[in-house]
Parts: structure tokens; sequence; C-alpha cells
């Protein structure tokens, strides 16, 4: 059946198939390289001993991507909606679980991301460009919003503007990551052994792991969280000029392209800082960059990674309001959230009220002067519990839509799915004993959300 169309909208105020795999392959890789390659590899190589441990770490972290990104081309090639990882929940599990997940993805998972890297935005730029005599002590949360406007106006625009968008930064965050790789191959050019960061002095020498207290499970909570967002892709599903191969071919040659940059950013850092140099660095990227070629690199560098943060929030900005309109439009098709503007090809008041909760949590994360770190609590569980139901779904509609054709099928069924299953399981468990407290607050949200709906159900039943 074909979603409702919103009254007052023109015919065809719908989703149209106008979309190739470069720009869906370009949000894939853009909503992956964002900050954690930059924040959470010294994260990673704190828990483990040698670079070799290292390598294996991101490759086995690439390779459990690849097989969830396998679930998701299924998922999508299969139920291709606006909605994505929303629609293929609900057909799973039924209305008020995918509901509840369109909430957590508005008020948690994206916007929280979207405030989160906002807040990256601004610490690295403060870095560069003195601003608090006119922004006060709260600079990173005045950029961060500033950034959020930015990006609203322009996806406003128009699908074409955005995504279009996304393909300049990603190719600029994509060099980057080139020049990273670069900077290492200068290093062993001339001959020169890893430099341990300036002013880390013997603390960076003995920074990673000892042999005796390597830590596999908590590195991979890192590794799991620097490759987490590829599955906002399959929102595009609906819009792919191919419907049976296009989202899949997206899919896993975005990951492949991540997991191969995420292997040699981590061997340009070892290379050029050592693996205790990287396990003691707070800035790995720009310290690499500012050792081997000097300041005026470093600060090239922290561009690269603010560039890198406003993609990744332009990527969001792009899929998040997507599933809003899906839910709102199979909710209520009255709603002002299930607009679909035909002539922009964008939801547009999905993508207002996005930025208005993104906004709002910018602020939460500012009161709380965590920024950065209250948004990582704030949005990792509830993340990886609906990833761990969105894996189980590829289980669960085999068994209710055996005969659905399917143009794309997951290989060795059902082994990969289970596997991928159990990972996102593990890491749902794992960020709610690492974020602790932090997590009521995310699921305290959620838990709203589920009473929003529950509310909204005895309202319509009775009116």
């Amino acid at each position: 059946m074909s979603p409702s169309v919103p009254a007052g909208d023109p015919p065809g105020a719908q989703p149209q198939r106008i979309l190739d795999v470069r720009h869906a392959m370009a949000l894939c890789i853009g909503m992956v390289v964002g900050a954690g390659i930059f924040k959470t590899s010294p994260m990673v190589a704190q828990f483990l001993a040698t670079p070799e441990q290292l390598y294996l770490a991101w490759a086995l972290g690439g390779v459990l991507s690849f097989i969830g990104g396998l679930c998701f081309a299924e998922l999508a090639a299969a139920f291709p909606d606006a909605g994505g990882d929303y629609h293929f929940l609900r057909r799973a599990f039924g209305a008020r679980l995918g509901f509840l997940f369109a909430w957590s993805r508005f008020a948690v998972i994206h916007t929280g991301s979207m405030a989160l890297l906002g807040f990256v935005f601004g610490d690295y730029l403060a870095q560069v460009v003195d601003l608090s005599p006119w922004l006060g002590e709260h600079v990173s949360a005045w950029l961060a919003g500033g950034l959020i406007v930015a990006l609203t106006g322009l996806n406003l625009l128009g699908v074409r503007v955005g995504l279009g968008t996304q393909l300049g930064l990603t190719t600029l965050v994509i060099g980057g990551l080139l020049l990273l790789g670069v900077s290492a191959g200068v290093q062993q050019w001339q001959g020169l052994a890893p430099a341990t960061s300036a002013g880390q002095g013997a603390a960076g020498a003995v920074g990673a792991a000892s042999a005796a207290t390597v830590s596999w499970g908590t590195a991979m909570v890192f590794v799991f969280l620097a490759y987490g967002g590829w599955s906002d892709a399959a929102t595009l599903s609906s819009e792919m000029k191919d419907p049976r191969r296009g989202i899949v071919r997206a899919l896993l040659l975005g990951l492949g392209t991540v997991t191969a940059l995420y292997l040699l950013a981590n061997w340009a850092y070892v290379r050029v800082l050592g693996l205790g140099g990287l396990a003691a660095s707070a800035a790995p990227a720009a310290e690499s960059m500012r050792v081997v070629f000097g300041r005026g690199a470093e600060v090239a560098m922290v561009g690269v990674v603010t560039l890198t943060a406003l993609s990744v929030m332009n990527a969001i900005l792009i899929a998040g309001p997507r599933t809003t309109y899906a839910a709102a439009r199979d909710l209520a098709a009255e709603l002002q959230l299930a607009r679909w503007d035909a002539d922009r090809g964008t939801p547009t008041v999905a993508v207002i009220a996005t930025s208005g909760m993104a906004l709002a949590l910018v602020a939460f994360g500012a009161a709380t002067r965590g920024g950065f770190s209250t948004m990582v609590d704030y949005l990792s569980p509830v993340y990886w519990f609906f990833m761990t139901l969105s894996g189980l779904a590829v289980l669960v509609l085999r068994r209710k839509a055996p005969a659905h054709p399917r143009p794309f099928r997951v290989p060795l069924y059902p082994v990969l799915p289970l596997v991928f299953v159990g990972c996102s399981a593990y890491v749902l468990w794992a960020s709610v004993v690492y974020v602790s407290a932090g997590a009521i607050v995310g699921v305290a949200v959620l838990a709203a959300g589920a009473l929003l709906l529950w509310g909204y159900g005895r309202l319509r039943r009775s009116a």
C-alpha cells in the first residue's frame, strides 16, 4: 500500500527516485567518518598492547559493520521507505515499536548526535580562534548552535543542495585522512622513529596497555562507536534511481571505504606518534601533522576535523527528518510533520523540528558543562538497543513475509544476522556499563516517548 499523502499536498508529493549510488555512498561515509576516528583512536590504544592488536581491532570493527551493512541492505532493498530502519522495525515488531524508534531518533539519537558533533566543531574551532571575549564561557555551545541553524537553512533549500554539499564535505574529509597517510609516509621515507607527542614525556611512552592489562572488550566498545551511523543511509532507499541494487551498493562501497580510511589513519597515528603517544594524545590527527609538517599543518588538520563534524551533522539533517516524516505520515497524515515538500524534495517541517530539538540538546549540554561527554552518555544505550532490534528484524521478516521479493539476501543466513545481533547486544550492555548514570537521561526520554504514544492512542480512541 502506498503511503498516504497529507491533505493539501499536490499529487506525487512523496519521495521520488532521483538519487544515485554516489549520493547514498557519500551519506554512508559522511555518517561514519566523523569525530569517531579523531576522538576514539587514543581510547582504543589505551586498552591494547601492540600496533598489530590496534589494526586488528579496527579491521574487526569494519568486518562486523560490513555484516550489519549486509543485513540493512536486505531490508532496504526489500522494503524501501523514507523511514529506513523505522519502517523495518514497524513491519517486524508493530507500529508501537516503530513509533518509539522514530521518537528515539528525533529526541535522542539523531539530535543528540548533532549536538555532540556541534560541540566537537566548537571545541576544535575554539582552539584556533579565541571567541570568548564575544561569546563568553559557552563558546562551543554558541558555535554549535550557529552551525545547526546554518545547516538547517542549507537543507531547506532542497535535497539536491543538501546532498551536493554532502558530496563536497565528504571529499574534504577523505582528503584529510589521506593527508594523515602522507604524513606517515614522509616519516617513514625519512627513516624517522615514531615520536612521542610533545609535552607528554614518559607518560606518552607508556600510554598503551601492557600485555597483562589488555581489554579487548573495552577497546571494541570505542571501535564500534566510531563505526556507528552507517545504517542511516537506508533512509534514502525509496529515493534511489536503482530500486534493486542502489542502496546495497551504496552501503557496501561506503563501509569498505570507511574501513580502509580507518586503518590508514591508525597506521599513520602509530607511525608518527607511536602506540604510547597515540594512547596519551588528546588530538592525534593534529599532533601527527605538527610532528611532521609543523604548526601550520596542525591548524589545517583542526580545520579538517571541524569540517568532519560539519559533514556528519549535514548527513544527519538529511537522514533524520525523513524518519520523523515517515512516522508522522503513518500516525496521522494530517500532521504538519507528515508534509513532504515536492518542490524542494525535503520534509520541510520535520527538518525544522529536528533542528529545534538539536538546539535544545546543545543548551542541555552547555548547562551541564559536559558538552561532548554529556551527549555520548545521553544517546549510546538507546542507539544500540534499536540496532539490536534492527538486526533481529531480518530474522523476523524472513518468517513473517517469506514470499516478499528480496532483490538482495544476506549470505550465510541466519549466521551473519545472528552475529550482528550478538555484537550489537554486547555493545548495548557495554554502553550501559560505560555511561552508567548518564544513560538514565536518554532512557527517560525514550520512556517519555512511550508515554506520549500511549496518551495519543487513548486520545484517538476516545475521539
